[in-house]
């Protein structure tokens, strides 16, 4: 199996895990947050699904410089909202790496904030960097879930609310 369709393989596996997850989202706790040093609820369910169109903004540019407005965060507001832009992102970061040779992996990306880097990776790299940010946010998410008694889907096997695969 080639890197693009292991990429795509993970990305489908993500994106089935992370419906089942938006598909709990609880409507009247956009704003919870268990901490006030963490993100509210709504805004970090909104990162996660935004992740899922990291490839093709990755595959299609070399860098991203916050500081010049290419980037503005998504502002959702249900879970309807929610599940419409789950399933945008993943066809377009699916159809980034379908259309992807193996070569267009190879150059670098970067995040920088005013021309400052904070981060670069090889594309492949920064892919492999989103993918990461799904499971650590959406394990965010499952922390908020419980916290709240919202049932746990199982994400890599059984929950305690999910026995099932």
């Amino acid at each position: 199996m080639d890197t693009l369709s292991q990429l795509q393989s993970e990305l489908e596996s993500e994106y089935q895990t992370t419906k089942k997850f938006i598909d709990r989202f609880p409507e009247g706790k956009n704003e919870y947050a268990p901490h006030e040093k963490s993100m509210k609820l709504m805004p970090l369910a909104t990162h996660v699904v935004e992740i899922f169109g990291w490839p093709h903004t990755i595959l299609t540019t070399s860098e991203l410089d916050f500081a010049k407005g290419a980037y503005q965060p998504t502002v959702l507001s249900t879970k309807e909202d929610l599940l419409k832009k789950l399933e945008e992102n993943y066809e377009s970061g699916l159809q980034a790496l379908q259309n992807a040779q193996e070569d267009d992996l190879n150059p670098s990306w970067t995040i920088k904030n005013d021309g400052q880097e904070l981060a670069s990776w090889s594309k492949y790299g920064a892919i492999r960097h989103g993918l990461n940010q799904i499971t650590h946010h959406r394990a965010q998410m499952g922390v908020y879930y419980r916290l709240n008694d919202i049932p746990l889907p199982g994400s890599y096997g059984p929950s305690a609310d999910q026995q099932s695969f």
